[in-house]
C-alpha cells in the first residue's frame, strides 16, 4: 500500500491544481493567459512542474490574515462577521424598506390567521348544534319506543336488522 502513496498524492496535487486552475477567474490569473496554465498544468502535472508552477506562480493569493492587530480590519474588504458589520446590524434595528414589508406580510399573516380561527370557531359551533340536535332526535325516538312501520326510516333512508 505503502508504494502506491508518492504516485496517489502526485495525482491528488496534479487534480487539485487542474480544477483550481479551472475554477480561477481570469482577472486572478498571473504572467500567462488561462489557457495556456491549464495546459502547463496538464502537460507536466506527472512530474509536479505544471501544478506547482502554477500554485507558486499561477494565481494571485490572498495575503494570510491573522497577523494584524486584533480589532483592526484590513482594507482587503473579506469576510466580516455580522455582528461585526454596521450595515447588517443597521438593517436589524431600523427594519428598513426590507423589514417594513416583512412586517406588512406577518401583519397580514397575523389577520387571516385571525380569520381562519374565527371561521375554524363558527364551524365547530355549528357541528356542535348539529350534534345535539341529532342526540335529542334519538333521545325522542327511544323515548317512543320501537318502530311500527316496517318502511325505512325517514331520518336516514336505511332499514334496520330487524326490518330487513
Amino acid at each position: 500500500m505503502l508504494r502506491y502513496l508518492p504516485f496517489l498524492l502526485v495525482l491528488a496535487l496534479w487534480i487539485y491544481a487542474f480544477i483550481d486552475c479551472l475554477n480561477t477567474p481570469e482577472n486572478e490569473v498571473r504572467h500567462m493567459p488561462k489557457v495556456v496554465w491549464v495546459i502547463i498544468v496538464l502537460l507536466f502535472g506527472e512530474v509536479l512542474i505544471g501544478p506547482v508552477a502554477w500554485l507558486v506562480a499561477g494565481k494571485k493569493r490572498a495575503p494570510a490574515g491573522g497577523g494584524g492587530q486584533p480589532g483592526r480590519r484590513s482594507g482587503g474588504g473579506g469576510w466580516v462577521a455580522p455582528d461585526d458589520n454596521p450595515e447588517f446590524l443597521k438593517g436589524l434595528g431600523t427594519g428598513g424598506a426590507e423589514g417594513a414589508k416583512a412586517d406588512a406580510a406577518k401583519d397580514d399573516a397575523a389577520k387571516d390567521d385571525a380569520a381562519d380561527e374565527k371561521r375554524d370557531e363558527a364551524q365547530l359551533k355549528d357541528w356542535e348544534a348539529d350534534l345535539r340536535r341529532r342526540e335529542e332526535e334519538l333521545k325522542r325516538r327511544e323515548s317512543d319506543g320501537p318502530h311500527e312501520s316496517n318502511g325505512p326510516r325517514e331520518s336516514d333512508g336505511r332499514r334496520s336488522e330487524d326490518e330487513a
